[in-house]
C-alpha cells in the first residue's frame, strides 16, 4: 500500500476524488458517485459540473423535471434510470433529512440508485470515515489479481478486504486501486512492466505475454 501511495502521487485522480476535493459538500459527491457507475470519468466530471450549475442542493434537484435531469447528465451510462433515481434520492434527502445527505450506511441504502459501493465512497470522502473500504471493479478485479482475495463478487471482496488488509488503509483502498487500474493494471493489457507491485503480485488471470 506504501508503494501504491508514491506510484499514484502523479497520476490524475479519478473523477470522483477530484470533484470531493474542489467540492466539500456530501450531496455533490453522492450525485457524482451515483452518475460515475459504468461511466468513463471524463463523462462523470462533465455530466457532475452541468447538473450542479443548474441546481446544486437536494431541493432544487428535487424540483427538475425528470426530463431536463437526464439531458444534464447526458451521455452517463443509464442516463434515465439514473435521472430518476437521482430526483427521488433528492426529494427524500429533503423530506427525510432536511436536505442534508445522511452520514450512516443504513440511510444511503435506502435512497434508491445508491448501493454499498456509493454508500462507502460517500463516508470516506465525505465523512471521512476510517471504518469502510469502497470496492468497485477496479478494486474487486486487482484486489483478486494481487492474490490479496479469492472472491466472486465485490461485494465478497468488500468483506474479505476487511479481514485481509491492515485497517488504517480501509480508507484509501479505493484510491490507490482505481488509480492504478485506471492507469497501469489496466483490465486487458495491464502494464505488468510498469507495476510497482509486480514482484509480489500473483498476477491471477493474466496472460503470460502481459507478465514480462
Amino acid at each position: 500500500m506504501r508503494a501504491l501511495a508514491r506510484a499514484i502521487q502523479n497520476l490524475e485522480l479519478p473523477a470522483v476524488e477530484k470533484i470531493s476535493q474542489h467540492h466539500q459538500d456530501p450531496f455533490e459527491v453522492l450525485i457524482a458517485t451515483m452518475l460515475s457507475a459504468q461511466t468513463r470519468d471524463p463523462v462523470t466530471a462533465a455530466a457532475s459540473e452541468r447538473l450542479f450549475r443548474v441546481a446544486a442542493t437536494p431541493g432544487s434537484v428535487a424540483k427538475l423535471p425528470e426530463k431536463r435531469i437526464a439531458r444534464l447528465i447526458y451521455p452517463v451510462s443509464f442516463y434515465r434510470n439514473k435521472a430518476r433515481h437521482v430526483k427521488t434520492t433528492c426529494r427524500l434527502i429533503v423530506e427525510r433529512h432536511g436536505g442534508r445527505v445522511p452520514g450512516n450506511m443504513a440511510e444511503l441504502l435506502a435512497l434508491p440508485g445508491v448501493g454499498r459501493k456509493t454508500a462507502n465512497l460517500v463516508l470516506i470522502l465525505s465523512f471521512r470515515s476510517l471504518e469502510n473500504i469502497c470496492v468497485d471493479t477496479h478494486v474487486h478485479r486487482i484486489s483478486n489479481r494481487l492474490g490479496w482475495v479469492k472472491t466472486r463478487t465485490p461485494a465478497d471482496t468488500e468483506r474479505a478486504l476487511y479481514k485481509a488488509i491492515a485497517a488504517r488503509w480501509w480508507p484509501y483502498i479505493n484510491l490507490y486501486l482505481v488509480t492504478w487500474g485506471q492507469h497501469v493494471c489496466r483490465p486487458l493489457y495491464p502494464r505488468c512492466e510498469a507495476c510497482v507491485l509486480r514482484r509480489s503480485c500473483a498476477r491471477v488471470g493474466v496472460a503470460p505475454r502481459n507478465q514480462s
